[in-house]
């Protein structure tokens, strides 16, 4: 069989010739388990890319896995140049031969953990690497003898145990003509031990292992945050039998329509709507609420959440691989691969940062000693420092890790976010267009007031306005019949006779014998009851966008119920919380005019427009981004879609369950928390802020090191210290974001 003609050297089998154009293409997915930095990303770009049959290659390097788009008729060369690498490939899935490659292991099992041969641990040749180390400086220190064999020997086990792996990257990165990381620590280790440094090499090697085996430790922590939310998901589910008995199965294999039962304290397995029974259900990890709620029959439940209080049984809408929190996890896993703004600048600035510090070391080994007779040696040396500082590690992977904290800080508090872009635009929103129903409002009636005009029996009263409004399908009417249940639940109606809906009006009845009207002010004034303190009352509670229905016989007005669509709890907090970001918050609504201006006021909300179409409500959020720039526009994702789509970052509310609002906006809030707005916001800030930090924290103290290893004032194994130790600075840095909510 024929091997690759490349010049890697990789010993790959030949690459098959691409079939046929028309050929739909192949897709393969590898988990790369020693992929843990952006320079082995690019050693598997440039090998990957040049290959015939390949199309596309897609990274995620929190994940630690690999999308190979192609045309090949098998995936073996694909695995074999992988191996080749040394990158530890294990094929994910494939719609190929995936039986005849290594299959994958849970995540974790990369260089950063497992055990050696004979079950030693992994970190032991890292510790014996330290101590020989350890021991080579301080012989050599005691004894004035740096090239004495106790020295050698020791610095000998120091390399062998700490660096083999090292140079062996180094040299695959060379066949490769990839100057990464690797490459450059080999070439600056193999520099020291040709001018005698072999104390200070061993330190060098020692220093940059240990350094990788913290940086991989602590990327696992952002790997975590999004893995560790799909462990929320019980594995089984107590559904019930055709035969009606109760039994543990798999949820993984529950589909719709089956009847599953939870128990007190018990996670849901699956997506579903309760079929019997009532509970309190902690929602935290999907709506990020801290509140249980409460779940009645008809009330929808979601895998991953807690069962707080009694028992229920639920029916199964969804199977687990298609559960909320299973699209929740697969949104974050693609908005990972979306680079923000500060990535794609980052890389672009790497690519041309590296081939200029390695040009600078040439020029600082090669021009003073052969232009000024300075001496080669120390020249040589400060040169090998270059290199070491030249390594990009710390610049290039502080953004990924502080984008994907902040994607999961996002995730935990119950917003979703399509990518790392939006998570960085969120902090340049100048003005926010609130849809009025649905989003700042519950968007269904609800009764507002009750006024007993002459002082009559209210709960009597109320129950014979009930009897004649559940019997009416007018809006207002079932609010005032819904009302009535929540307050007096179990006291059943009073019957109705004669019951007639009069058009326009209201509706006419007899409720214990005696004829009963429900009606607006119209009817009041047709059947001569309203008097002007009844005409006055009314005229009040209209102007305050609520709309009123009257309880009367025909003599009298007995009882008044105003009904109007209520504001959300927390509208006004995050209205305020808006404001106080500096952002203008505009308010549209569909509704008349004194309706939209009556919320307005109660949220404090100045702009308002009312007797919108869609398309108008389209133009209002155009002209308010040529007036401001950055605009958000938050509404329930179907209603609003044209204006969500125009604003920079659209907002949908109550996205939890809802595919399409998942699925039109930009960031989905997934319960009807307004306040979630200000919060990313602030997070977007914080994001910002720590993105920007990083960067600076690394080229400064590459800048201050270069000025040091030219001066002759740093030395190779300060230079590695200085670099990994600024990687895991910036690492650490970003996960911050994952301690808590961002600052109010």
């Amino acid at each position: 069989m024929s091997t690759c003609d490349c010049n890697s050297g990789c010993g790959a089998p030949a690459t098959p010739p691409a079939p046929a154009a028309g050929a739909g293409p192949e897709q393969a997915v590898f988990l790369i388990q020693n992929m843990d930095c952006p320079t082995e990303e690019k050693l598997i770009r440039d090998r990957l890319r040049p290959m015939a049959g390949v199309d596309s290659l897609q990274f995620d390097l929190m994940r630690r896995e690999l999308t190979v788009g192609h045309h090949l008729p098998s995936i073996a060369p694909l695995v074999a140049a992988l191996t080749a690498l040394d990158m530890a490939p294990a094929v994910v899935s494939s719609t190929q031969d995936a039986g005849a490659s290594p299959q994958a292991q849970p995540q974790g099992q990369g260089r950063a953990a497992g055990t050696l041969p004979f079950g030693l641990p992994r970190w032991l040749p890292l510790a014996v690497s330290g101590l020989a180390a350890l021991a080579a400086e301080g012989v050599a220190w005691s004894t004035g003898r740096e090239h004495g064999w106790p020295v050698l020997a020791l610095a000998v086990t120091a390399i062998a145990c700490g660096g083999l792996g090292t140079l062996k990257k180094g040299w695959i990165a060379l066949r490769n003509l990839s100057l990464n990381m690797n490459f450059l620590m080999s070439l600056a280790i193999l520099g020291a031990l040709a001018v005698g440094q072999w104390p200070e090499a061993a330190m060098v090697i020692f220093l940059f292992a240990l350094a990788e085996r913290i940086e991989a430790r602590s990327l696992d922590r952002a790997r975590h945050a999004i893995r560790g939310m799909m462990a929320l998901t019980p594995d089984t589910a107590t559904v019930q039998a055709p035969s009606g008995a109760w039994q543990r199965v798999a949820a993984a294999q529950v589909q719709p329509g089956a009847l599953v039962r939870v128990m007190p304290g018990e996670r849901i397995a699956l997506d579903g709507t309760v079929a019997a029974g009532e509970s309190a259900v902690n929602q935290a990890p999907i709506t990020g609420e801290s509140m249980p709620v409460a779940k009645l029959p008809g009330d929808p439940v979601f895998a991953g959440t807690i069962n707080e209080q009694g028992s229920f049984d639920y029916t199964v809408t969804a199977p687990q691989s298609q559960s909320t929190l299973s699209r929740i996890l697969s949104s974050v896993q693609q908005a990972q691969g979306e680079r923000a703004p500060t990535q794609r600048f980052v890389d672009r600035f790497a690519a041309v940062y590296i081939p200029v510090v390695v040009a600078l070391a040439v020029l600082v080994a090669v021009v003073p000693p052969l232009a000024m007779g300075a001496d080669g040696h120390a020249w040589f040396y400060k040169a090998l420092v270059l290199l070491v500082i030249a390594c990009p590690c710390a610049l290039v992977i502080s953004t990924p890790v502080t984008v994907v904290s902040g994607l999961a800080a996002a995730a935990r508090q119950g917003i979703l976010v399509k990518g790392g872009v939006y998570l960085e635009l969120g902090r340049k929103l100048k003005a926010v267009a609130l849809d009025k129903t649905g989003t700042l409002t519950v968007g269904t009636p609800q009764v507002t007031d009750v006024l007993v005009p002459d002082g009559g029996e209210r709960v009597d009263l109320l129950r014979r306005a009930a009897s004649l409004a559940a019997l009416s399908t007018h809006p207002v009417s079932r609010a005032l019949a819904r009302y009535w249940h929540g307050e007096q639940q179990g006291v059943a109606l009073a019957p109705v006779a004669r019951f007639e809906a009069l058009q326009g009006r209201g509706t006419r009845g007899e409720v214990e014998g005696e004829t009963l009207y429900l009606g607006n002010a119209r009817l009041m004034r047709e059947l001569g009851v309203q008097d002007e303190a009844l005409a006055a009352a009314l005229a009040a509670l209209e102007r305050d966008g609520k709309s009123v229905v009257v309880l009367c016989s025909a003599t009298a007005a007995l009882l008044v119920v105003a009904v109007a669509d209520a504001v959300r709890a927390t509208s006004a907090d995050a209205v305020a919380q808006l404001h106080a970001l500096g952002v203008r918050v505009v308010m549209l609504s569909g509704d008349n005019v004194d309706t939209a201006r009556a919320v307005g006021a109660r949220l404090g909300i100045d702009d308002v427009r009312a007797g919108l179409l869609p398309d108008d409500k389209l133009r209002i959020v155009a002209a308010l981004a040529d007036e401001h720039g950055a605009v958000g526009m938050v509404g329930d994702g179907v209603n609003d879609a044209p204006a969500l789509a125009k604003a920079a970052i659209g907002f949908a509310m109550g996205a939890a369950g809802t595919d399409t609002a998942m699925e039109t906006a930009n960031v989905a809030l997934m319960d009807d928390d307004l306040r979630k707005v200000a919060y990313f916001m602030r997070l977007s800030a914080r994001t910002h802020a720590i993105l920007v930090q990083n960067i600076v924290l690394a080229l400064a103290i590459k800048a201050v090191f270069l000025v040091l290893a030219v001066a002759g004032y740093s030395t190779l194994w300060m230079a590695v210290f200085a670099d990994m130790g600024v990687s895991l600075m910036v690492v650490l840095n970003g996960l911050r974001l994952l301690r808590g909510p961002a600052p109010a």
